[in-house]
């Protein structure tokens, strides 16, 4: 597990991971209810984005590697790209899982109403999944991390914005609401709001069902596409 120990070294040695880390995850927790929508405090909403910046912040850093041939140097060592991979992939995920048990649980302590805390923790570990997924995906496709990074944040817009983290997906037209379920950000927004509404087990299953596809989707393009 030496490259798991070391990504974690790598992440928490730079200011600015921290800031993304620790900072404002804590801050999601005390940003108070609105009135009428979101349904959930703000910072429920917010952390949602939050995860979108720190997936590709994290994949970046596989990025960085390749842009230095360490990916390529793995060919004739013995260790191999899958466990370079997998470990570098495992130690973001305990930091996404960590972070969502600091904002969920955190809010509980804090007095938020959260109505199905132990739900909300699971829909954010599942698109906490499907983020850092599909940030591996999109960086398989650029050997410069500028560029890639960029190019993400536009794309971060675009998709918190059309998929109803930001706006109400009611006031959209009929055709971006169906433009709109083709993003991950959707199916987040509606979990969200079924940890209020929702009765029926089926639809949160459904939602996570539909993150977890995105996540083993991107993670087999992402994980194929070796740039050297």
């Amino acid at each position: 597990m030496t490259i798991f120990r070391f990504a974690l070294k790598r992440v928490f040695g730079n200011t600015t991971n921290l800031i993304f880390l620790t900072i404002f995850p804590i801050a999601c927790i005390f940003l108070p209810k609105g009135e009428g929508w979101p349904f959930l405090p703000y910072g429920y909403q917010y952390f949602g984005i939050l995860i979108l910046f720190i997936g590709i912040r994290l994949a970046t850093i596989i990025l960085e590697d390749r842009g230095k041939g360490v990916v390529r140097r793995l060919a004739v060592a013995p260790v191999s790209h899958f466990q370079y991979l997998s470990q570098n992939l495992l130690a973001y995920s305990v930091i996404l899982i960590l972070q969502c048990a600091i904002v969920v649980y955190g809010g509980i302590l804090f007095g938020q109403e959260l109505y199905q805390p132990s739900r909300l923790f699971l829909l954010f570990v599942s698109f906490c999944f499907a983020s850092l997924a599909i940030a591996l995906a999109w960086i398989s496709f650029y050997r410069r991390k500028d560029t890639s990074f960029l190019l993400y944040m536009s794309l971060i817009f675009l998709i918190v914005v059309l998929g109803g983290l930001i706006i109400p997906i009611e006031i959209f037209p009929d055709l971006l609401k169906r433009i709109a379920v083709i993003f991950p950000t959707y199916w987040l927004a509606e979990g969200l709001n079924w940890i209020v509404f929702g009765e029926n087990i089926l639809d949160f299953l459904l939602i996570n069902s539909v993150l977890w596809l995105y996540t083993i989707v991107c993670i087999i393009i992402g994980s194929t596409r070796k740039i050297y």
